[in-house]
């Protein structure tokens, strides 16, 4: 029981918490808004089994929900300007699991024959939608298997079976509530190759998720602009020193001009791969093999070009006394999403290294396609 006058913090829902690590497994989860609801699957998690058990449930056929995007690279869409918006897949009655897998991933080799596949558009607050989300959530590909259900039968089934059941507003609010309730758990002075003087704080959210990092070089103060960056995890470049990207050379290179400088800080966000996760990220990297740039990799996958949010980031800035920043970036839509939530970017300041002959050409798409400035 909380001490008299001590702050009680709201804690997220557990459900979405909760439905991630089921997807993640390949089991099924309810997902409901009152008036529609649907045990849900992950497509490239689902078989056979798991197919059957959700149509004894419901008694109907699975409608596959995924990006506009995916559905144009499956050519069942015309191209066009697909910026999150979502499409159910109507596949054939007696479509496997192995059928709906493939629907889901460009990097499965195509066994299952051509077969016509229906395709309708969903509003922005649909269940297809908040599937999709929970997909991302999970860092899954963003197709999801749904069975349609009423949402009082689902509920029954639910109990019945164990089955978590989760809202609609508690998906669509969840990175939001996340990044509201990020609070520091750990402290410590890490003395780094580049900047001896240096401490690293841990922040984690009330849901017990994933942990953000903040690299405090020097003793940087407000209410002056602090130089920052604001840096997204990459395990190959920043770990294992990848040539296929510049990541490891952006974190290290900033690490060192802020030493320079005297004083700053580095926001280490936990989102591999623009967002879409380290998994997702090798399926894109062999489709890059296969031809694809950047960008075309992404979008196949059925993800936007860039899936990362700058919330947290602007959480950690703000809990650690800084609402001014110049900032250590090439990437003009990077300062675009830190300013709407209301930091201040005084100055974009470059950080520009040279390309080798791995990342040349991933280099070129970033300036050509993303609109990178180098």
């Amino acid at each position: 029981m909380a001490k008299s006058g001590q702050e009680q913090r709201v804690l997220p829902p557990h459900e979405v918490n909760r439905a991630v690590a089921d997807l993640r497994r390949g089991d099924i989860v309810l997902l409901s808004d009152g008036t529609d609801a649907a045990l849900i699957q992950a497509a490239e998690a689902i078989d056979d089994e798991g197919l059957a058990r959700a149509h004894a449930f419901t008694r109907a056929r699975p409608v596959l929900a995924t990006t506009l995007r995916r559905a144009i690279a499956l050519e069942l869409a015309p191209e066009e300007d697909a910026v999150g918006v979502a499409v159910e897949l109507l596949p054939p009655a007696d479509a496997s699991a192995a059928f709906l897998r493939e629907l889901a991933d460009p990097t499965v080799v195509r066994e299952v024959s051509a077969a016509p596949i229906g395709i309708s558009r969903v509003g922005s607050k649909s269940l297809a939608n908040a599937a999709i989300e929970l997909a991302k959530l999970a860092r899954l590909l963003p197709a999801i298997a749904c069975f349609p259900i009423g949402p009082r039968e689902g509920a029954l089934i639910a109990r019945r079976e164990g089955i978590i059941e989760v809202g609609l507003d508690q998906v669509f609010a969840h990175r939001t509530v996340l990044a509201r309730t990020l609070r520091q758990v750990a402290e410590a002075n890490v003395p780094l190759v580049d900047a001896e003087h240096t401490r690293i704080i841990a922040f984690r959210p009330d849901d017990g998720g994933t942990d953000h990092l903040a690299i405090l070089i020097g003793e940087p103060k407000g209410p002056a602009p602090v130089l920052a960056r604001i840096h997204s995890e990459c395990f190959t470049g920043d770990l294992l020193g990848s040539l296929r990207c510049d990541c490891g050379d952006q974190l290290r290179g900033a690490i060192k001009a802020i030493s320079e400088a005297g004083s700053g800080i580095v926001i280490y966000l936990a989102q591999e791969g623009r967002g879409i996760g380290l998994v997702n990220k090798l399926r894109a990297y062999t489709l890059q093999d296969a031809g694809f740039d950047t960008v075309d990799a992404n979008l196949q996958l059925g993800f936007d070009a860039d899936e990362r949010v700058y919330q947290p980031a602007a959480e950690i800035l703000r809990q650690l006394g800084f609402d001014k920043v110049r900032l250590m970036t090439n990437n003009p839509e990077k300062v675009a999403a830190l300013a709407q939530h209301d930091i201040e970017i005084v100055e974009r300041v470059p950080s520009v290294f040279a390309s080798n002959d791995h990342n040349r050409n991933y280099l070129a798409t970033k300036a050509k396609r993303s609109g990178h400035l180098f």
